[in-house]
């Protein structure tokens, strides 16, 4: 029986030995799959690293851009606000002539109608220069009496039927700017 035990020993110790030896096989294996997936994963890491700098870059340079524009148009917007009543002034210095000619010839006229014509002459290009920024009179005289459009500073028995609920008299003018009402006519309302 020795020798059996002995042969049963031999054979268990080339058993482990073979085990041993796809173990350590299976082990290189399992370390190259280790090395191949750490590579994988140093490869992915890598290229999720070059993509998250590349779109870093990107929204910097967005930001920076976005930042750029806003400046500049503030500084536009400015600029604007500066010289946006010059083309209005500048047009208007040749009515504003006129009337220093009108008030000098007052001073010597001796023809009064010399001096309404010239009046006149003042209202019209006043009047045009308005017209010419979209600027008009709101018509109220005779008119039913329209809370979008006038604004009553008292009410007085109507001269007739008729005129119930209109405007009797204008107190001031109003005047729109391209259908925004700019200032309402004051008026007087028949009852």
């Amino acid at each position: 029986m020795a020798k059996k035990e002995v042969t049963d020993n031999n054979n268990e110790n080339t058993k482990n030995i073979k085990k041993d030896k796809q173990t350590s096989g299976n082990t290189k294996k399992t370390n190259e799959t280790k090395k191949q997936n750490n590579k994988n994963t140093e490869d992915k890491l890598k290229e999720l690293e070059e993509k998250y700098n590349e779109l870093n870059d990107k929204y910097l340079r967005l930001v920076a851009e976005y930042d750029n524009y806003r400046k500049r148009t503030l500084k536009e917007r400015m600029e604007l606000i500066k010289t946006a009543g010059e083309d209005i002034l500048v047009n208007f210095l040749p009515v504003m002539d006129n009337i220093e000619r009108a008030k000098q010839s007052v001073d010597n006229a001796k023809d009064i109608e010399a001096v309404k014509e010239g009046i006149n002459l003042i209202y019209k290009s006043i009047s045009d220069f308005l017209k010419d920024r979209g600027i008009e009179e709101i018509e109220a005289e005779g008119e039913v009496f329209d809370t979008d459009l006038h604004e009553a500073v008292t009410k007085i028995p109507a001269p007739d039927e008729n005129m119930k609920g209109k405007v009797v008299d204008v107190i001031e003018k109003g005047y729109k700017m391209n259908d925004k009402i700019l200032r309402f006519a004051k008026v007087v309302v028949g009852e």
